[in-house]
Order: structure tokens, then sequence, then C-alpha cells
């Protein structure tokens, strides 16, 4: 492990921040890909693409699988009206990630550990590396289970397999930060082009599909739709996003003055903005192909992955929907390990100022992922990989609220912010995004870890009574 920098200098008290900003973020790969002065809009373009793809795959994960398949199965088209506005809302919190590299030159994990005092900035680490390392395990677990379906590897071994990506990572982040996007992006255009086949051969209804996207009152009122789309909104925010996107966007050498971080912060937008948009895609096509498939087949149950996976062939008429489904599983789940690691290593070096050799932080990252993986598969069978995917999603509901709130704090914050910071609407709609976040993954976590009857007696209270 390498030394803790020395202390920083003192700060003055107009700057906004308590301690002086300790080192660059992701040093190894910090401004080192050239932004062209004087370049025409498409290649500025060009230059800031990328970082917006390694946070989208977060927002198509395996974690998210199942929500979407349980919604698509049991509701139709009626729940994509909820994958958009989720999308919505990340697109807005991702551009406050990206403002808050930019004009501070911090990332999320560094601006936490300069504002806020000791304990609490050890609080919010540990918090984010229990929420790094579920994620992290619902990346395993769904890599492993595209490895089964593929070709037939148990999944304890699929599990072991997941660890060699570590060294994937290594390779191409000694080759240059460009190959690590490139890889990112080739996995993503894989998965959307699995689903885009998928599509063509489901034959959708369009008319269902265009008016799902539009929002119903229907969804509030029926308890058991209601408590699906809660799911969709509540697992689709990764915190880890918050803190990765913040660092990356410092890899484009952009200059440092007004001009030139209001340019880095309007490409940067522009990129993460299409890379979501694609991650709305990749989401939808999940809901719609489970709604055209199994809602009208008499299959409305279908919630797990291996369960869809055995079901399309059967159910579309052809031979390899099934294939193409388990292959797009597959890419997801390894994409979201690649940007897992790199989540990681910000989150451990920002809030404390320390670093480990990268090869070391990842190898700890994917064994405090695979044990547990491992243990529960291996003692309790197969069929516990499902329980392990909501429990993921259970510690990263715990986390989400404390990356958001520091985030919209610092972000509306002009001593800290200057001339970027947040105007009052951006501040008001950040702030109710931020709530509503913090409050559908407390329900989330009341629904889950309650006993039944406690549950039931509250939704009777409010006059609901879900069945799931």
């Amino acid at each position: 492990m390498d030394e803790p920098t020395s202390p920083p200098a003192p700060v003055p008290a107009e700057s906004g921040w308590s301690q002086a900003r300790g080192g660059e973020s992701l040093p190894e790969v910090h401004r080192t890909i050239a932004v062209p002065a004087g370049a025409s809009f498409w290649r500025k373009v060009l230059a800031f693409s990328g970082p917006g793809f390694l946070v989208a795959v977060g927002y198509m994960d395996p974690g998210n699988w199942a929500t979407d398949l349980a919604g698509g199965a049991k509701f139709g088209y009626t729940l994509l009206s909820v994958i958009m506005i989720s999308n919505l809302m990340a697109i807005l919190l991702q551009h406050l990630c990206i403002k808050l590299g930019v004009a501070t030159g911090r990332d999320l994990a560094q601006a936490c550990r300069d504002h806020y005092s000791r304990p609490t900035v050890y609080f919010l680490w540990i918090l984010c590396e229990l929420a790094i390392a579920a994620c992290d395990l619902a990346e395993v677990v769904g890599s492993a289970i595209g490895l089964q379906l593929l070709f037939g590897i148990p999944l304890v071994w699929g599990c072991v397999i997941t660890a060699f990506d570590v060294m994937i990572v290594l390779l191409l982040q000694h080759r240059g930060f460009r190959y690590i996007e490139a890889l990112v992006i080739t996995l993503i255009l894989t998965i959307g082009g699995c689903f885009a086949v998928e599509l063509v051969v489901a034959k959708p209804d369009l008319g269902g599909v265009f008016a799902g996207f539009i929002p119903r009152l229907e969804i509030l009122k029926n308890s058991e739709m209601l408590y699906v789309a809660i799911g969709i909104l509540g697992a689709t925010v990764m915190p880890h996003n918050l803190y990765l996107h913040s660092s990356i966007i410092q890899t484009r050498k952009f200059v440092q003055n007004s001009a030139g971080k209001a340019e880095a912060i309007k490409f940067g937008t522009i990129d993460s903005t299409f890379a979501l948009m694609f991650a709305l895609f990749i989401n939808a096509a999940i809901l719609i192909l489970a709604a055209a498939a199994f809602h009208g087949s008499g299959h409305q149950q279908v919630g797990e992955i291996q369960e869809a996976y055995h079901l399309l062939d059967g159910v579309l008429g052809v031979t390899f929907a099934s294939t193409l489904f388990a292959l797009a599983l597959l890419a997801s789940g390894q994409n979201s390990t690649l940007t897992g690691t790199l989540a990681g290593q910000i989150v451990m070096e920002g809030f404390l100022n320390i670093r480990l050799r990268p090869w070391l932080r990842r190898l700890i990252t994917r064994a405090i992922a695979i044990v547990p993986a491992v243990l529960v598969i291996g003692i309790f069978g197969e069929s516990k990989s499902t329980q392990l995917l909501v429990a993921s999603q259970v510690c990263l509901s715990m986390q989400l609220g404390f990356a958001c709130w520091p985030l919209m704090r610092f972000t509306g914050d002009r001593a800290k912010m200057g001339e970027f910071v947040n105007p009052w609407w951006i501040k008001l709609l950040g702030w109710s995004i931020t709530l509503v976040i913090i409050a559908l993954n407390v329900k989330l976590l009341f629904d889950i870890l309650l006993p039944a009857p406690w549950t039931q007696w509250f939704y009777g209270r409010l006059g609901l009574h879900p069945s799931a």
C-alpha cells in the first residue's frame, strides 16, 4: 500500500471546503484524454464520449432484470412509464455528478472527505464499500447465471470464473482509459443487438408499447402494480455510479477556465444523456420482451431469469431466443463488474486519501463479492441465486440516499461550485428526486425486512393489499 499523501495546506474559508483537495481522482488516467482545441462540435462530442457509457452500465445490470421481467410478464407494457421516469431521474443526477467533478476537481468521495468530519467520512465510506460489494455480488451472480445457461457451468464455478475480469481491467487501464471505454461500449452494443433481434422475433404490439410510456393513475391505484413499480424505481439509480461519473469525467484534458469547464459540462452531459437513453432502450426492451412473450401466453408469473430463459424458445417459436437472452445477460454482468472495480478504487482513494495497488484493490473487491456467492450457492443450492440478487438490492437501497444527499448539498453550494452552482429549479427538482428515491427505498426495505403480518397490517391501514 502506498503511503498517505502529506497533510494538506490550510484552506481559505471562502473556498467552501474544510480541507484542500488531497490528490487527483484516478491519478493513473487523470486528464490523459486530450480534447482538441478549436475542433468542430462533433469532434468534441467524440472526445467526451465514453464516461456516460461506463455509467449507463449500472442502469442495465442483472439486478434490474428480474424487476423488468416481472413487470412485463404481470402487467404488459403498463410499467414502461416507470422505467422512463426513473431514467429521467438518473439523467439529472448524473449531470450533477459531471458538474461536481468538472467545477471542483473532486469526485464525490473526495468532496465528502474534504467537507465532512472524519467520523462521518468513515461512516459514509463503510456504507459505500458495502454498496459496491453488494452491487458486485449481483454482477457476479448475473454473470454466473449467464455462463450456466450458455455453457452448463455450475453457478459456483461460474462465480469463480468471473474473478478473471480483474486482469482484463488491469491490462486495459495500463494501455489507456479509451480501451476500457471501447470494451464497455462493445458489450453494451452486444446487449442492445441481442434485444433488438429478440424484439423483432417477439413482434410486440407497437400501439401498446407507445401507450405504455404514458404514465397512468392505474399504477398508483393497483397495489400489485405499485409494488412492482417501486421495485423498478428503487433499484434503478446505483449509488456507485454517482462516485464513478464525478471521477471519470476528469479523464478528459479540458481547459481549466470558466469557458473550458462550461464546455466540459455541456459535452459530458450530451455523452451521459445519450448513453442513458440507450440504457432506457435496454430496460424497456427487457420489459417489452416479457410482455410480448409471457403476458398473454399464460406465463404472467415469470419473475426469475432462469425461468424466462427456459420459456423463451417455446413461446416465441424460434431456437435462438434463449441463447441471445443468456448472451445479453453475460455481457451485462461482465460489463457491470468492469465499472464496479473502478468505482471501488475511486471510493477507497477518495474517502481515505490512500492508494492500494490496483491489482490488490480489485482482488479484495472481487473476493468480497465472490465468497458470499460461493458460500450461499454451495451450502443452500443454486435455487438461492435469485435471493442473492434481492439481498444485493437491499444493500444498495440502504446506501443510495447517503450518496444523493451530499451530491445535492455540494452542487447547491455557491462557495464550492462558484458560477456552476445549481439554479433554483434544479435544486427544487434534484431535492424532490432525492427525497422520492429515499422514500421509495425505505419502503422497499420495509417490505423486505419486516415480517409479512406487519406489512399486511400497514398496507391494510392505507387501504392497500399487495399480494407480491
